[in-house]
């Protein structure tokens, strides 16, 4: 103990107490007068250990120097001195006195009335935390690791999350570098990884400690992608490299001569030291045995060598990381894999009708259940179809190609739009219940059980009637753009959305002008902003343009990168067939009408140019309508449609479905049907509210399918 003299007005018993309190306390003491003057210290106290008392005693802070920031430290001693008020555990950190390290101390300050010859002063306790504030920093790190790092299923955000933890915390600079393989969601391999190996640089960050030119030598050079990201490959023999082949953490706490990466030996290293980098670890990014990139921290600003101590909670950090990435790259994998599928299930190409133009966008985000399609009908009919599975994921993308599929046969029977919804509701639902039967964990990726599995709506174009049918379940409403180029909203009855198995939906009728264009889309196409839909109308005012030109301005004017959901836009321009181009005839229901029939069929077919499959074709009218004379009901029609074939339609008033059989050699008849298919190209029977038509198409000659 060192004091400047007795205290006036003390006893033996206070005398004993203050001999204590300097001698024996944990605290560092000091009394200062009011001229903040040290009137008695504690010789223990940190920072002053064999300073002579005569460089203490009658000194302010200040001059004999604490290491500490004295200025701050008087400012609040002549505050607690002015109000009397007094101050409890303020924390300060600098350099100690005689070493480069910090020291964190917590500063009371207390009024003392009559601290030397009768004038008021204050009584300083100074307590050394600088474990303990360490041991909170490290704690306060692992927690901000732990709540913002990985917090998406995105790599580069969690890599850039990576570093804003460690910058400044625990270092001047951070370089997190992701194999390219990770990146691409491959399956991680267990292992060493080679120098070699391909590197994206998926963030950067550097404190405002770190010098001007520092940044381009940390961070290095390499190629940027279109994404954004640099692809680079590392040095040989460098802790990084050497971090990456064995999956072992690397300090570097010198960067000098004596350390275990001389700046001589290595242009690296010396281009770090010269940059001012003076310690470093190499962390890799570790899960499973499986290494997944390294992160790097550099130490520069801050005059303190790393130590065993940072690079254990910099594994901490790094594992929490590790995680995050490894998750995001699974993400990826699955979410490649499920892009891949719905790319395979939908239509690779749109068929080239004469009857309709049509043009599609897909924008793909999350591997959604958006589809579309494009199906050629009999009658030179054409069905428009338009598609979203809720959800994302594999599970959906399958679901979606089921749901594809189930559509393209019921509209291949010839269907009408509402009873086909009607259909696919019961199969959505039968589906999305068979699912939840095989794995009831596979709910989280939307698909429900049962009720909303999705939504779709289904057009049918007749190009001889130049009509539009069309139905809604749960889909948003289709527009309809007139030739001249005005937008409205197709009026449809939106019926439940697919999968509640017992939807029942309405049919809309429109006559469709040539040049008329129908725009089905899926909702992700105006979930950017609120102006989207008014910039889909304007877009689509612009008929001048081919549908092609179209949907790529749609493209440009809607298409988000920070949607959520995937988007699909189907465009249909009307083109409806000539009168010359299909011919009727209402026949009487007699056999002797066969003859005429054949008759009738010839010239239209001569002004066409089909003399060479004439005989064919009357073939084809003979069998259809005797079966229809023979086993329907009348009246009896034929109508003969010339586009991409030569169709031959008979219709009778009998819904009795036409049944072909194998007759025995014996027989003389039974092979009508047989001999209608082995002439077609396709054939087959739709059916009305009353009555059915069996119809048959022939390729034309010289056309090729």
């Amino acid at each position: 103990m060192v004091d400047a003299g007795p205290y006036p007005g003390t006893g033996a018993s206070d005398t004993a107490v203050l001999e204590a309190l300097f001698t024996q306390g944990p605290l560092g003491i000091f009394l200062l007068d009011e001229h903040l003057r040290v009137r008695r210290y504690d010789t223990s106290a940190r920072g002053l250990r064999g300073i002579a008392a005569e460089r203490v005693i009658g000194r302010t802070l200040g001059e004999f120097g604490s290491g500490l920031d004295t200025t701050k430290l008087a400012a609040l001693a002549q505050e607690t001195l002015r109000t009397g008020q007094p101050l409890l555990r303020h924390t300060l950190k600098g350099p100690a006195t005689r070493s480069d390290e910090d020291v964190t101390v917590s500063v009371s300050i207390f009024h003392v009335d009559d601290a030397a010859d009768g004038q008021p002063g204050v009584l300083m306790a100074v307590e050394d935390v600088t474990e303990r504030e360490a041991a909170r920093a490290r704690l306060e790190l692992l927690s901000d690791t732990y709540r913002t790092v990985g917090t998406t299923l995105d790599a580069m955000t969690t890599a850039r999350e990576l570093a804003s933890v460690l910058v400044p915390a625990l270092a001047d600079a951070v370089a997190v570098h992701l194999l390219d393989a990770v990146l691409r969601g491959e399956p991680r391999r267990a292992g060493r990884v080679d120098a070699g190996e391909p590197l994206r640089r998926a963030a950067f960050l550097k404190g405002t400690s770190t010098h001007a030119g520092e940044r381009d030598v940390i961070d290095g050079q390499g190629t940027v992608d279109e994404r954004g990201t640099i692809l680079e490959t590392l040095s040989l023999a460098t802790p990084f490299t050497r971090s990456l082949e064995d999956a072992t953490p690397r300090l570097v706490s010198r960067l000098d001569a004596d350390g275990v990466w001389p700046p001589e030996l290595s242009e690296h290293a010396r281009a770090l030291a010269a940059a001012g980098v003076h310690s470093l670890m190499a962390v890799p990014l570790v899960v499973s045995d499986a290494v997944l990139g390294v992160v790097t921290l550099y130490r520069s600003g801050q005059p303190q060598p790393y130590t065993q101590q940072d690079l254990d909670l910099a594994i901490q950090v790094a594992s929490r990381a590790a995680l995050g990435i490894d998750h995001a790259s699974s993400y990826a994998r699955e979410r490649n894999t499920a892009m891949a599928l719905q790319r395979h299930l939908l239509p690779s190409r749109t068929p080239e009708l004469t009857t309709v133009e049509t043009a599609h966008l897909y924008l793909p985000v999350s591997a959604g259940g958006d589809w579309f399609d494009v199906i050629e009908l009999s009658g030179a009919r054409v069905g428009l179809v338009v598609g979203d599975v809720v959800g994302h994921g594999i599970e959906v993308a399958a679901m979606m190609g089921r749901l594809r599929t189930a559509l393209r046969t019921l509209a291949e029977l010839d269907l009408e739009p509402d009873e086909l919804l009607t259909h696919l509701d019961e199969i959505a639902a039968r589906l999305a219940s068979e699912n939840a039967d095989a794995d009831a964990s596979d709910q989280h990726d939307g698909t429900p059980a049962g009720g909303r599995v999705a939504t779709c709506a289904y057009a049918v174009y007749d190009p001889v009637k130049r009509r539009l049918t069309l139905a809604s379940a749960g889909h948003p409403a289709p527009l309809l753009v007139s030739p001249e180029g005005e937008v409205a909203t197709v009026e449809v009855d939106v019926g439940p959305a697919l999968g509640t198995a017992h939807g029942t939906y309405e049919t809309a009728t429109y006559g469709l002008d040539d040049g008329a264009v129908l725009c089905l889309y899926t909702d992700g196409l105006l979930a950017g902003s609120d102006e989207a839909a008014h910039t889909l109308r304007r877009v689509l005012t612009h008929q001048d343009r081919a549908l092609s030109e179209t949907a790529d301005a749609i493209a440009h004017a809607l298409a988000d990168e920070q949607a959520e959901d995937d988007a699909v836009l189907l465009l249909a321009r009307a083109r409806g067939l000539s009168d010359d181009q299909a011919v009727h005839w209402d026949l009487p229901s007699d056999p002797s009408v066969v003859a005429a029939a054949r008759a009738l069929a010839g010239r239209p077919l001569a002004a066409w140019g089909l003399e060479a499959i004439t005989f064919e074709t009357e073939l084809i009218i003979s069998e259809l309508v005797t079966n229809a004379i023979r086993y329907g009901e009348g009246p009896v029609s034929l109508r003969l449609i010339r586009d991409r074939h030569l169709t031959c339609e008979v219709t009778d008033g009998s819904n009795t479905s036409p049944h072909m059989r194998r007759a025995h050699d014996t027989e003389e008849g039974g092979r009508g049907l047989y001999l209608v298919m082995s002439m077609s190209y396709r054939w087959g029977t739709r059916y009305a509210a009353r009555g059915k038509t069996v119809w048959s198409q022939q390729s034309l000659p010289g056309r090729t399918e």
